[in-house]
């Protein structure tokens, strides 16, 4: 089932579907004399397994939320991850790469050169993410062993603890329930 967004807004004077034509074709919808280069990023990411769209426009948008609306626009026509880089904001959308990764790729883009920051966006996304899994076990570990050790201290002092003594019972030296004390072996 495919996403549903809410209602984009495109930059003025873009035309997606001329955009998502050129990225079926080779991935990259650019000024010819940097294709080149942004080919090479395509590739590396092919390499890599994922499926990068790169598209370079030549001014930026009114609103920057305007680029990542047109990655999003784009990603519906031809699928898998897109960078719209603009001289100086960004966009990004992709069906398998989440949010957080893509917004961390952006933050790197911002070189004023298409080919440099298409490849820092590439390699914040080749980069290994936190070891969630293994985190969590050592969370729940560390949280079990607090516990067992407070559960051990607990029980040693409770250990170490002598019973109340009940007046009037053997052993003890209050008065019992008649006044007279207890004194000790008899005999």
């Amino acid at each position: 089932m495919a996403p549903i967004h809410l209602p984009t807004s495109i930059p003025v004077g873009v035309d997606p579907d001329a955009i998502a034509a050129e990225l079926r074709l080779d991935h990259v919808s650019a000024d010819h004399a940097i294709e080149p280069g942004l080919l090479a990023v395509v590739d590396r990411a092919r390499e890599s397994g994922i499926d990068l769209n790169i598209v370079v426009l030549d001014r930026d948008p009114v609103h920057d939320s305007q680029l990542r609306d047109l990655a999003t626009d784009l990603g519906d026509h031809v699928g898998g991850t897109v960078l719209v880089l603009s001289p100086g904001q960004n966009g990004s959308y992709s069906d398998v790469i989440s949010r957080v990764t893509l917004e961390a790729g952006q933050d790197v883009t911002y070189t004023g050169n298409p080919v440099v920051s298409a490849n820092n966006f590439l390699d914040t996304l080749l980069q290994p993410g936190p070891p969630w899994t293994a985190m969590t076990i050592s969370l729940l570990l560390l949280v079990a062993v607090v516990l067992g050790v407070l559960y051990w201290v607990n029980a040693r002092r409770d250990a170490g603890r002598t019973a109340p003594v009940v007046p009037g019972s053997a052993g003890s030296s209050a008065p019992s329930a008649d006044g007279v004390e207890p004194r000790g072996d008899v005999g």
